[in-house]
């Protein structure tokens, strides 16, 4: 797994650990807070599908390191913005799930000449009152399984039962997560910006979605200039595990 020491703007340097796969146009795969390995066999899929995925542990994550200067979307938008210009990339297309997809909308907002189109596969960041985003820390393990999908019992866990590592892993995706949303899970900023974008975007949302709820999908098709909206009937916060031929099939038509 390949590391890049990344200079973003007025941070300093931040190192992201890489997993790559597969060899074509390109992609930025972002996880969200359920780790890297939410997104490793959609990305191997849509590698085999002749791309080039890339695919970079938010630092923190996955038992990486964060430096305490990076604390935000936006700072994590601005590293893998510059990581595309590391890796001197263009016609990127950026799929984020989640916090993941809350850094594509911020990705797409600070326009990259790299970057040719986003897709947002339920994505973070809303602030919508009449349909608010779950108070992630508040809820255990079981609660936000029963809330991220369609089929909960598929994807149940007894944490309990995990090794130590697992639990650490775990442990420490939290705190990563709770450092880049300190200021809280949405940003109330966000929604307005959306009407800058420039580059096309795909909305994916999965119908059975509690963690971000479906509206928060026809928020950011409706403020984004053009963007299409595609709902998963069968799949909830995680597309990519539920449904991952669904999302697979949306994004290839998407960049065709």
């Amino acid at each position: 797994m390949p590391t890049y020491t990344v200079h973003a703007g007025r941070l300093g340097p931040v190192q992201v650990d890489v997993t790559e796969h597969g060899a074509g146009p390109a992609f930025l795969l972002l996880h969200g807070g359920a780790g890297p390995q939410s997104v490793a066999g959609f990305g191997e899929m849509l590698a085999a599908t002749g791309s080039r995925v890339i695919v970079p542990t938010h630092p923190g994550f996955g038992g990486t390191a964060r430096p305490e200067y990076l604390h935000s979307m936006r700072g994590l938008a601005l590293t893998y913005t510059r990581l595309l210009d590391e890796l001197d990339l263009t016609g990127v297309t950026v799929i984020g799930n989640s916090v993941g997809g809350w850094i594509a909308a911020e990705m797409a907002i600070h326009a990259s000449p790299r970057i040719s189109g986003v897709v947002l596969a339920d994505a973070g960041g809303l602030e919508i009152d009449d349909h608010p985003a779950a108070d992630f820390f508040s809820l255990t393990p079981d609660q936000v399984t029963d809330m991220a999908y369609y089929q909960p019992e598929r994807f149940r866990v007894d944490v309990s039962t995990l090794p130590d590592q697992a639990k650490a892993a775990m442990a420490g995706n939290r705190a990563a997560l709770q450092a880049y949303t300190a200021q809280g899970m949405t940003d109330p900023s966000l929604l307005g910006q959306l009407s800058s974008v420039r580059v096309p975007v795909l909305v994916v949302w999965g119908a059975a979605d509690r963690i971000y709820p479906p509206e928060h999908g026809e928020a950011f098709a409706k403020a984004i200039p053009g963007a299409r909206l595609v709902v998963l009937d069968e799949a909830g916060h995680l597309p990519q595990l539920e449904a991952p031929s669904a999302l697979l099939a949306a994004v290839l038509d998407f960049t065709r």
